[in-house]
């Protein structure tokens, strides 16, 4: 699964690239309605040769011709069960893999000179690409959801492992969380909320469209720019106060103010399909006074003092201080970001936690310090190492989670394969003749 994964990483890495002028294009391959050209797989071997990474071999092409034709499966059959991605999940994506760009090349200016386009051009050409890698990702969890490991399973794998080939395992930590985030003035809740009122005024008299007043003045920067239009969203993953007033809208209806964990919102229903829902919104988030600062900073300086002087244990204070409703009633305990495990790396340690942790030894608790939650609010954390496991040869006692993970894996892989080849029988394939010869890993290709 994981292979396939990164697969369709690196086809959707070279997919946005404009085909090379030198290029004549046509049609290589048909899968169901999808179609593959021979740019595609041009672009991406160049790419590929750009980076060093392969030779001119052309068995290569038709790996990744190979790579292509999975994702294609997985497309049409992703149409079948209609699986969508919203657009601002898109965008977040973008958003991402820009940065990640950008960090790589060193600037903005660097990146636009290499590709020879603006920033939103490049943007643009990435979306369509961007979308399908995550529809993609959505078909192949559907396909392997349901798989379940147990304990026996995951004891008589890590029998068959010969001892010689037991992984290294990296430095981990478990590290435990207080978050506190701090209060807003009602002050400052009753400008914001004064703010929207004047927008929906705005708007209901015909003043101004919700789309012009949420591309100048919505906090949210995914959807700002496309007049904060959400796209197609399901219940589940709205904040529940939004979803609330989104789902009792009707078409073209504006709510009234709305607070959720994000801040404070106007929303425009556009549509509802069943439990998802595209709607337009407007988001202010209330400034924090430096008081409020200062004030957060001092509650956590006094609640580590009552762990520290052995007035409470820190999975109580967490429980009753804490405002991370993730790991509030699990003692604090922080998951991995990348895995959802208890223990981590030290290289998948958020980097301002990251500097605390580098400063701490097994059982200290940090100083109160400044920290950013997933949704980009200010928060303030105290943390503490409960637990170092150093690097070592991997056992089932230390390390069950990660043999748990890696059967996981590999059930998930035999399903995948299993399932392509019964969609191979089953949907109309076509290659042309001069990629016919190529040494696919799956047969079924070639009818």
């Amino acid at each position: 699964m994981k292979k396939y994964l990164l697969l369709l990483l690196l086809m959707f890495l070279v997919s946005f690239i404009s085909a090379q002028k030198n290029v004549v294009d046509k049609i290589v391959a048909i899968v169901g309605d999808e179609i593959i050209l021979k740019s595609d797989i041009e672009n991406a071997f160049l790419q590929e040769q750009g980076r060093g990474v392969i030779t001119s071999s052309s068995d290569f092409k038709t790996e990744l011709l190979e790579q292509q034709l999975v994702q294609k499966l997985l497309m049409a059959q992703a149409a079948v069960d209609s699986i969508t991605v919203s657009e601002d999940d898109v965008e977040n994506a973008l958003s991402g893999q820009i940065e990640h760009f950008i960090n790589n090349i060193g600037s903005q200016e660097r990146l636009e000179a290499y590709f020879g386009k603006s920033l939103q051009a490049i943007k643009d050409e990435m979306r369509n690409p961007m979308r399908e890698r995550l529809i993609t990702e959505e078909m192949q969890q559907k396909i392997v959801e349901k798989i379940r490991i147990t304990p026996s399973e995951v004891r008589s794998y890590f029998k068959k492992i010969p001892k010689d080939s037991l992984p290294d395992m990296p430095d981990r930590f478990e590290i435990q969380q207080i978050i506190l985030q701090p209060n807003i003035s009602d002050a400052e809740k009753e400008r914001i909320r004064e703010r929207l009122r004047e927008y929906r005024d705005q708007i209901l008299k015909g003043e101004k469209t919700f789309s012009t007043l949420a591309v100048l003045y919505s906090e949210d920067p995914n959807s700002a720019v496309r007049g904060g239009e959400l796209g197609y969203i399901p219940r589940s993953n709205l904040d529940p106060a939004f979803a609330e007033a989104a789902f009792n809208l009707k078409p073209g209806r504006i709510s009234k103010i709305v607070e959720s964990e994000f801040g404070f919102h106007i929303i425009q229903l556009i549509d509802r399909q069943g439990d998802k829902i595209n709607v337009r919104h407007i988001l202010l988030r209330p400034q924090v006074a430096e008081s409020e600062k200062e004030e957060a900073l001092q509650r956590l300086d006094t609640i580590r003092q009552y762990v520290t002087e052995g007035k409470m244990t820190f999975e109580e204070a967490a429980y009753y201080f804490s405002s991370d409703k993730k790991t509030k009633n699990n003692g604090g305990l922080f998951a991995n970001p990348l895995t959802a495990e208890a223990k981590i790396a030290r290289a998948d340690i958020p980097g301002e936690m990251a500097k605390e942790v580098n400063r701490l030894k097994t059982g200290e608790i940090s100083e109160p310090f400044t920290t950013h939650s997933e949704n980009g609010a200010e928060e303030y954390k105290i943390i503490k190492i409960k637990a170092f496991y150093p690097q070592h040869k991997a056992n089932l006692d230390d390390d069950w989670q990660n043999f748990e993970l890696m059967l996981t894996r590999e059930k998930q892989m035999e399903k995948l394969e299993k399932w392509i080849k019964e969609k191979q029988e089953n949907t109309y394939i076509h290659i042309d003749d001069n990629y016919k010869n190529g040494k696919f890993r799956y047969d079924g290709w070639i009818k």
